[in-house]
Formats: structure tokens, C-alpha cells, sequence
């Protein structure tokens, strides 16, 4: 520890926590986040909105009652608010990072050829559906390298199902210029497993999508403990 921060940490009539703040930012500075828990992340972000208090409790109950610092960040503003200590300018912080995340990884995409970018592109879905407490339907339009043009959520429906209408999802490819799509939904029960219906729903959209020359590369089933790929469970 170097001197200032000796000093930070012993100086009468600061609290313990003052120290702590400083050796903790340091060791993100060097290291990287790789180097510290989920919780201690999370005390970083939660330095924000509490400037004079310890934030290790709060961060410790936090990813005790959701799991992880992803699932944190994701989780439902209401159920964030049932934490004790939690208030509307913590919720706020959560967000912004989760939001600053999600438009990271949608920028990144759109660099590359996200076709075959398989692992960056599951891991943006992951981000962006893994956590949610209803299903979403959402759609990638894909141009003729492959390159993301559009990412959107079509649909949001209920714990356990999402309508979804194929000649909608055509009609916007069209409206994109889009020449492919990769379909994405989460399941919320924690079990990526298609069901019969998600089976029938995709080739529905594949049925409409085909004549118009535009192709479904795929559907992904996202859940918080996996993904399935219909292509590769040869659904499709």
C-alpha cells in the first residue's frame, strides 16, 4: 500500500471505510475487474450513489439474494427495492451499468461479422435476454456479409410465452433491407429447452421469410444457465 493510502486509512476520525474505497479502486485500476469478486465490483458501482457509507454489506446482500453481478444489474427494479438499504439512486446506478453494457456489446456487434462471431454473439444475448423476468422475442437483421444491421425486441409476452407473429417479423426484414435473421428468446424458468411451440413458431417465420429471399441462420434459446441453438439441435 503506498503512503497516501496509509495515510487515508489511519487519519483520526475518518471512518474505516475510507481506506478501503481507495485500496479497492487501486487494485481495479491494476489488476482489472478479473481480479475482484462479484461483490466487490459491485461496491465499486455502488460507491457512487453512496458516497459516506460501507458498501460491502449492501453489495454482499445484494449477490446473496440475486447470484451474481450480472444478475444484480438485471434484476427488476422492484424486486431490487425489497433489498433493504436500496433506494432510487442505487436502482438508478444499477442501471446505467447495465445499460452501459448492453450498448457496448450491441456497438461491438455491429464492427463484425456477427455470424461468425458465434460466441460473441451468444454472449450478447446472454447480456441482454438471460436475466429478464418475462420472455422477449427479439430479432437480428443481419445484411448480406452477415454484419448486424438491427437488433430489436419484437416482443415481450408473459413468464412463459411471447406472442409472436411471422409476417410481422418478415414485413420489418423487409423494412431493414435485411437478407438474414437470427431469432432469440429467453426463457425464464432457467431451462433453454425449445418447446413444441417455439419449434412450430420458427419454421412458420422460415415458411414466410424463404420466398423473399431472406434467410433464418438460426434461433437461440437463452436461459440464465445455458443456450440452445436450434440449428444445432437440428430442429431446423
Amino acid at each position: 500500500m503506498s503512503k497516501g493510502f496509509k495515510d487515508i486509512a489511519n487519519r483520526p476520525g475518518k471512518p474505516h471505510y475510507a481506506g478501503h474505497r481507495e485500496r479497492l479502486r487501486e487494485r481495479f485500476r491494476q489488476a482489472g475487474a478479473d481480479a475482484l469478486a462479484d461483490y466487490e465490483l459491485l461496491e465499486l458501482v455502488l460507491f457512487r450513489a453512496i458516497p459516506r457509507r460501507d458498501c460491502k454489506p449492501l453489495a454482499k446482500a445484494l449477490i446473496a439474494r440475486f447470484g451474481s453481478f450480472a444478475e444484480v444489474i438485471s434484476a427488476p427494479e422492484a424486486r431490487l427495492a425489497e433489498v433493504r438499504g436500496v433506494g432510487e439512486a442505487i436502482i438508478t446506478e444499477l442501471k446505467i451499468v447495465r445499460a452501459a453494457a448492453l450498448k457496448l456489446a450491441s456497438q461491438q456487434a455491429r464492427k463484425r461479422t456477427v455470424f461468425h462471431g458465434w460466441s460473441d454473439l451468444v454472449d450478447y444475448c446472454r447480456a441482454a435476454m438471460a436475466y429478464a423476468p418475462r420472455e422477449e422475442f427479439r430479432i437480428l437483421f443481419l445484411d448480406r456479409k452477415n454484419a448486424l444491421i438491427m437488433d430489436e425486441v419484437q416482443q415481450v409476452g408473459t413468464i412463459d410465452h411471447t406472442p409472436v407473429y411471422p409476417r410481422e417479423v418478415v414485413r420489418r426484414a423487409l423494412e431493414l433491407s435485411a437478407a438474414s435473421l437470427i431469432l432469440a428468446h429467453n426463457h425464464p424458468s432457467g431451462d433453454p429447452t425449445p418447446s413444441r411451440a417455439d419449434i412450430e413458431m420458427t419454421k412458420q417465420i422460415i415458411e414466410a421469410a424463404e420466398p423473399l429471399g431472406i434467410k433464418v441462420h438460426d434461433h437461440i434459446i437463452i436461459a440464465r444457465d445455458g443456450h440452445a441453438s436450434m440449428k444445432g439441435l437440428k430442429l431446423i
